[in-house]
């Protein structure tokens, strides 16, 4: 069975993470993904560790599947060959600081001339528009900016980043969704469109229910480490040996939780009752709670909680979460075979379609160039002596013939 976006080309001029990690959502769901580079230098998140036997694991796992071209954009004819890949594709992505396109001339209002169909998708920090439009972003800036860093960590610390890169990946998320939708509305007008996603407008749509908090109480939200604002209990506890969660997010939970502790104690005091008034007296109850579970190892709570349906969790490290037996039922440890790298363990895609059967192997990241020749022979049907003439001008470079270029 063909995945969804089979048939669909992506150019892919992106860098690092916010461009890569949307076009690798387009690439797992069946688009070809062709990775238009620098020759030479590359993607510059090619030289981000962690690394094994000199290959980037960090570029694998965001561009697994994916073909690379090298292309010398600064070029009159590394232009046009960039032109006419334009007109055989369907979607372009790039996360260029705004301007640079056009600096190239190669943004929107060209490249719609040249395929009306085209989906331009542009991913960057500020976005298109406004006064900060053409600041350089990176994840950390717009976690600050949009008030992230505000509402995380704990009470009385430092400003906390997101333990990963919340900008870039909303971003990206963001982004191919509006891809899919403008897929969705060419099919109905026949004609592409920009779409234009700011990392810093993400980070103000993912806030929750921080805005309105603001607006009723006239108080900026802080942080609360583990904590929910509005539900109580709802947070991280320690047990006799490592940290759980747990989530009583409605009253009959409540009941049912102080059922399990043996504690009708809690049940039945009025500052308790609702959640309302359990959050209003968070400083007397949570304190009580802690004495409770600090008693007994987290597997001790973690069962007693699920066999009284009372939402909880591990705090699980990186090397749990490897172990998970869901995640792994769910298909969401994948392999790749790279070459230099040997066998590698990435997250798998987490749409699940009916149609899609699931393949828990994935192709591995491009060297740079590797698919120069085949994408400039198949695809622009150029020959062999041309290939190689517009390789010895510097044009185009492919993996055995790469070379650096000047990117001032």
């Amino acid at each position: 069975m063909n995945k969804p976006l089979e048939g669909l080309r992506v150019l892919d001029l992106t860098r690092v993470l916010a461009g890569p990690f949307c076009t690798m959502m387009l690439s797992d769901l069946g688009a070809e993904v062709i990775k238009v580079e620098v020759p030479g230098s590359g993607d510059d998140s090619r030289a981000f560790g962690p690394f094994r036997n000199g290959q980037s694991l960090y570029f694998v796992t965001i561009n697994r599947g994916k073909e690379s071209i090298a292309i010398n954009l600064k070029s009159e004819r590394g232009k046009k060959l960039l032109e006419d890949l334009v007109t055989k594709s369907d979607i372009l992505v790039e996360n260029f600081r705004p301007g640079t396109m056009e600096k190239l001339g190669l943004g929107w209002d060209r490249l719609k001339a040249v395929n009306p169909r085209l989906i331009y998708a542009a991913i960057s920090g500020f976005g298109h528009t406004g006064p900060a439009s053409g600041r350089p972003a990176y994840d950390i800036l717009v976690q600050a900016m949009g008030g992230v860093m505000s509402i995380t960590g704990w009470p009385d610390a430092p400003p906390t980043r997101v333990g990963l890169s919340m900008g870039d990946i909303t971003a990206a998320v963001f982004g191919a969704t509006g891809i899919a939708t403008a897929l969705y509305q060419r099919e109905r007008t026949g004609l592409g469109q920009k779409i234009d996603v700011a990392m810093l407008d993400c980070q103000l749509s993912i806030l929750e229910n921080a805005l309105v908090r603001y607006q009723v109480d006239g108080h900026s939200p802080e942080p609360l480490g583990t904590r929910h604002p509005t539900i109580t209990p709802f947070q991280a506890f320690k047990g006799s040996d490592a940290w759980f969660v747990v989530a009583v997010g409605n009253d009959a939970l409540w009941k049912s939780f102080c059922a399990a502790l043996q504690r009708p104690d809690l049940a039945g005091n009025l500052d308790y009752a609702t959640n309302g008034e359990r959050t209003k007296h968070y400083a007397d109850l949570v304190p009580q709670l802690e004495k409770i579970f600090i008693a007994q190892p987290s597997r001790h709570w973690l069962e007693l909680m699920e066999a009284n349906g009372i939402p909880a969790a591990p705090v699980n490290d990186i090397e749990h979460v490897m172990q998970e037996p869901q995640l792994a039922a769910r298909h969401m440890f994948v392999t790749v075979e790279d070459e230099r790298a040997g066998t590698v363990t990435i997250p798998g895609n987490p749409i699940k379609m009916e149609s899609v059967p699931e393949c828990d192997t994935r192709a591995s990241a491009p060297a740079i160039g590797q698919h120069t020749d085949r994408v400039l022979a198949e695809i622009l049907g150029l020959d062999a002596s041309t290939i190689a003439g517009l390789k010895l001008e510097g044009v185009v470079a492919s993996a055995a013939t790469g070379y650096a270029i000047d990117e001032t």
